[in-house]
């Protein structure tokens, strides 16, 4: 069987747990028609409002749309904003059971007054609360219920007084007894009530405030102090329009350059990358190759306004600008195939590797991607097609995907119907009346 280098035909459905401060932000959004004449200011004439989770709640919807199960752990207040959090993350599907109500406690919310585009102004209602005693060991003792069959932890601290010490250890080291890596979006400057996790994700200001250095001082000094003083197995240390750097306890530093087509929004960036990287270690990818998808990720979510949810099919079209490898799959990669396909008209070509590349195939891809505007999945109907061809069919610009020996296939059709469907046979374009026919041409 040929191997697959994508990394993103690994993606996989995983159940994530999500632990953090939660928000709900609101956006007023309208048009600046004049002055007012009260003040030197704006009047913005309101065209709608939104409401979604904020804070920890939006890695949480980035999670989601990269095909996640959910479970979160936050608190709320007794509040209409509270109650509006709840119901919305609960129409996305996220299992809620960890949400606690703390009395006396109000929601935070966050108000993004946005104007022809343009953020205006924010109003912040929200206050730094201590989480009670007696709240803390509820959740703790809720712990290994929620844990159960998740496959990593994301971290999420807004520093607005939720995870404290305690509840940080607690989940760390429930998280080590099940062997479930833990990765943590910090906030403040004391990394050591993080201490356990299996990677820190600062950014740059964060990282040097945390090691107690200036911003002048080398960054490979503040991670070996970072990594030293919060006991993390890797250091994942994001800087903005300079893309991300990665340290290992041995030393071993990895730069990873980021490509952005137009900067828009930074807004929630780091949340996209914490969702990102939490659902590809937690689909067993390394961490070069987690990072690579989070830099991607974080690149596209910086090229939109507010705070933006980067679905796996928006991944892939991404990623195949760069990384070929990503188009091909096989059985066991198919629902990333069928996130990569969502929305998208295509249609289906069977080829066999047996003879090589020959230029009868090359006809037929080109024939069919010159005739139709649709995307082009190529179907091999070898069990063990040769790597050179699939690697040769990749290389092929007009090809999207490629499917190895796979009656799944069936499936995926049966939900995402191709326009048309083709083979060549005997050297031959030929029309295939249905999928079930193409698996056994």
């Amino acid at each position: 069987m040929v191997r697959l280098t994508g990394a993103f035909s690994r993606l996989n459905t995983r159940k994530i747990l999500v632990i953090g401060d939660l928000m709900l932000d609101t956006y007023t959004i309208g048009k600046a028609r004049r002055i007012s004449p009260e003040a030197p200011v704006a009047v913005i004439q309101v065209a709608r409002e939104e409401r979604r989770p904020g804070g920890s709640g939006n890695v949480v919807l980035n999670l989601k749309s990269l095909g996640a199960e959910v479970v979160v752990i936050g608190r709320i207040g007794p509040d209409a904003s509270g109650e509006l959090l709840r119901s919305s993350l609960a129409e996305e599907n996220v299992d809620v059971q960890g949400l606690f109500v703390q009395q006396g406690f109000v929601t935070p919310l966050k108000n993004r007054i946005i104007a022809d585009n343009q953020q205006v102004v924010r109003v912040d209602y929200e206050q730094v609360v201590p989480l009670p005693e007696m709240l803390e060991q509820q959740i703790i003792e809720a712990l290994p219920r929620l844990l159960k069959d998740v496959a990593a932890v994301a971290i999420s601290d807004y520093g607005k007084g939720f995870l404290s010490r305690t509840l940080l250890s607690a989940i760390i080291e429930q998280a080590k007894i099940h062997k479930i890596p833990v990765i943590t979006d910090p906030k403040g400057n004391d990394f050591t009530k993080y201490s356990g996790s299996t990677i820190i994700k600062p950014n740059l200001s964060e990282a040097y405030a945390a090691a107690g250095l200036l911003p002048d001082a080398s960054l490979d000094l503040a991670a070996h102090k970072i990594l030293q003083l919060a006991n993390a197995e890797m250091l994942m240390i994001t800087r903005s329009e300079a893309g991300i750097s990665v340290f290992h306890r041995n030393g071993e530093r990895h730069d990873f350059p980021v490509k952005v087509r137009e900067i828009k929004d930074v807004t929630g960036a780091g949340d996209t990358v914490l969702a990102m990287l939490t659902y590809a270690i937690s689909n067993g990818l390394g961490i070069t190759e987690s990072t690579h998808l989070s830099n991607i990720a974080a690149g596209m979510a910086i090229e939109r306004f507010g705070c933006a949810r980067i679905s796996l099919s928006e991944l892939a079209r991404r990623l195949l600008d760069t990384d070929v490898g990503s188009k091909v799959f096989d059985t066991e990669h198919l629902f990333a195939l069928h996130e990569a396909l969502k929305g998208m008209k295509y249609v289906l070509l069977s080829l066999t590797g047996g003879d090589g590349m020959t230029s009868s195939i090359f006809s037929a891809i080109h024939k069919l991607a010159k005739d139709s505007e649709k995307a082009l999945v190529v179907y091999l109907r070898d069990a063990q097609p040769e790597a050179d061809f699939v690697n040769l069919l990749a290389s092929i610009r007009d090809v999207k995907f490629i499917v190895i020996q796979s009656k799944d296939l069936i499936d995926i059709c049966g939900l995402i119907p191709p326009e048309e469907i083709y083979a060549v046979v005997d050297t031959k374009l030929v029309t295939v009346a249905t999928t079930k026919d193409l698996l056994l041409c």
